[in-house]
């Protein structure tokens, strides 16, 4: 009885040192596995070559995208900068100051944390019915040019609009007298816009 408990003490030992040396072998394994893994992705950097080969094919894809949202009249342009026609630029909150495209309607629209303006929110609101519609395709540089008039109740607006595959966007809007006004900014999808309108300018 006595032999068969220090037998079995003895087979208790060894199945811990086996597990305990498993378990080092383990540790040593997922070791070198890990520093393996990491200096593999190390030599996946890519190359200058292959960093231009991806920017080629995003803005080729973000082409196509823009292609949609321009036909299918669905977008605003948040302006981040706004500029006269004597070239006096300032920056400006985008979510109110916008040209949002919404189907057959239209809306101008610029404002201020600083004033309650014509509109309540620091400027002036115009929305109307859209009426010629003219796109132009740029496949060189990947760009697109629009052409659109709005007639809001406040006047007739003509807007010429450049739009680049890095969803840069820049919109002149000219009316019946001598200025313009320049909105700078970036195209977002009308589901995914903060804009927030203010009253229509009467």
């Amino acid at each position: 009885m006595v032999y068969n408990l220090h037998y079995l003490q003895g087979l208790k030992l060894e199945v811990m040192k086996t597990m305990i040396m498993n378990k080092v072998s383990l540790f040593w394994i997922l070791g070198f596995f890990l520093i393996s893994f990491n200096s593999n992705s190390q030599n996946i950097k890519l190359s200058r070559q292959d960093r231009k080969e991806v920017r080629k094919a995003q803005m080729a894809a973000n082409f196509n995208i823009l292609d949609s949202l321009l036909n299918e009249k669905s977008f605003v342009l948040e302006a981040d900068y706004l500029q006269n026609g004597y070239g006096f630029r300032i920056p400006v909150v985008s979510n109110l100051n916008f040209v949002e495209v919404d189907d057959l309607r239209g809306i101008l629209q610029t404002g201020s944390d600083f004033r309650m303006g014509y509109n309540g929110v620091g400027g002036v609101t115009a929305e109307g019915i859209i009426g010629k519609w003219e796109v132009n395709k740029n496949f060189k540089s990947l760009s697109y040019t629009l052409q659109f008039s709005l007639l809001t109740n406040i006047g007739h607006y003509d807007i010429f609009m450049t739009v680049s595959s890095d969803n840069h966007a820049i919109a002149t809007i000219t009316g019946l007298g001598p200025g313009r006004l320049t909105w700078e900014g970036h195209l977002e999808t009308i589901n995914n816009s903060r804009v927030f309108k203010g009253q229509n300018t009467i």
